[in-house]
């Protein structure tokens, strides 16, 4: 092998990685964040409501304006006044001021906090089953950590798994055998959406998933066909791998030899030609493995997906009393797979406004939805900002030494 493209190619991995660390890569997703959630604050604490109270302790009636029978608490045309009503105006200011944790609000923050914890042991076990109990827990633990800060950082149509592959090459594992682990990886993710999504259809039903108030108001399209788009995206991609890995490794090898035959990548040719050779060893290794070690990966999987949607059930629960949390589950599923799409940083922004949008008819509207909001992201988004700001610099200076 040129060992002139090796160090080349070594240090353009550490340059990548070294990128990801840069302080704007850090700051960029937090602002835009913040930046949604202020401005869906003031959006909020400009607006007034309307909210039900007691028989007699309101001063306003409701009348059905528009003969929809359906009570709206945002239009102040249904609502007049009264000596003793049952409904009475709030401003955004007030319904925030007045959210309140319930009795048993602080086992539910917990469980919230344990859910995003089941997810992170899901993809530390995935690892170690996938790898062959070639990474110790402790290296699991932190290409998991590497591999979410990449996510959050990174586009959410690109993510992180260039990153990943570069981090657990550094690991030993090898770079073909790395980049065949995760698109394993990615192959079971998908599994994972293919499976539960057509489950979650019939279990809630197409006619309550998809809000109404969110038709044109995502980049423009109907929530629905944005999320048939991302499912159809999914399927194919899972297809693509799973062919190319399994069946086609050779076709991939020559890929990669053919994309760096160009003068100014040639140095790089024969690193991409032993990463083909790795690629197709790990390929003969996987589909050597029995079907106990793909049924560990799997449920690894499913444990870690499937508690990822708990987080926002348990925060919900919190200060709200929830009325369908089957509802609320599914449509974080349909808004994940929408999100896809997001060119910004690991989704922010949209995913705070998505957020308002796919739960206004499941929490309580104002400003203690988007706080609701703002602490789901703060435990499945920000949190991973913080680890990689933490474990990333000490594993390149580890890494490194160890080189």
């Amino acid at each position: 092998m040129n060992v002139e493209a090796t160090n080349e190619a070594e240090k353009e991995g550490q340059r990548e990685m070294r990128n990801s660390f840069r302080w704007w890569r850090l700051l960029l997703p937090m602002v835009i964040g913040v930046g949604a959630v202020c401005a869906l604050l003031w959006s909020e604490f400009r607006k007034t409501t309307f909210e039900h109270t007691q028989m007699g302790a309101g001063d306003l009636i409701w009348v059905d304006q528009d003969g929809d029978r359906k009570v709206d608490l945002d239009n102040a045309a249904e609502f007049l006044p009264a000596a003793a009503g049952d409904y009475k105006a709030i401003t955004g200011k007030e319904r925030l001021s007045n959210t309140r944790l319930l009795a048993y609000g602080g086992w539910m923050l917990l469980f919230a906090l344990l859910a995003n914890a089941m997810r992170d042991v899901g993809y530390v076990m995935r690892l170690r089953v996938l790898s062959g109990g070639a990474f110790t827990w402790r290296q699991s633990f932190e290409v998991t950590m590497l591999w979410e800060f990449s996510n959050a950082v990174a586009p959410a149509f690109i993510g992180g798994t260039s990153i990943a592959v570069y981090v657990m090459s550094k690991e030993g594992l090898g770079l073909g055998r790395s980049a065949a682990l995760a698109l394993a990886t990615v192959m079971l993710d998908e599994l994972f959406f293919l499976l539960f999504a057509p489950l979650v259809l019939f279990g809630v039903g197409l006619d309550r998933l998809f809000p109404a108030q969110l038709d044109n108001a995502l980049w423009g399209l109907p929530v629905q066909a944005l999320f048939w788009l991302g499912y159809a995206v999914i399927a194919v991609m899972k297809l693509g791998i799973f062919y190319s890995v399994f069946f086609r490794p050779r076709a991939i090898k020559l890929l990669l030899v053919n994309l760096f035959k160009h003068r100014w990548v040639r140095r790089f040719r024969p690193r991409a030609a032993d990463a083909g050779d790795d690629l197709i060893s790990a390929s003969a290794e996987l589909k050597a493995k029995p079907a106990g070690f793909w049924l560990k990966a799997i449920g690894a999987t499913w444990c870690s997906w499937g508690s990822r949607f708990l987080v926002l059930n348990f925060l919900a629960a919190a200060f709200f009393p929830v009325s369908d949390h089957l509802l609320m589950y599914a449509r974080q599923l349909v808004m994940w797979i929408v999100l896809l799409i997001s060119p910004t940083p690991g989704a922010s922004g949209a995913a705070e406004f998505a957020f308002t949008g796919f739960m206004a008819d499941l929490l309580p509207l104002g400003a203690s939805l988007v706080l609701v909001a703002l602490l789901w992201r703060v435990i499945t988004y920000y949190i991973y900002l913080l680890a990689g700001a933490l474990v990333g610099p000490r594993w390149v200076k580890r890494t490194t030494a160890k080189a």
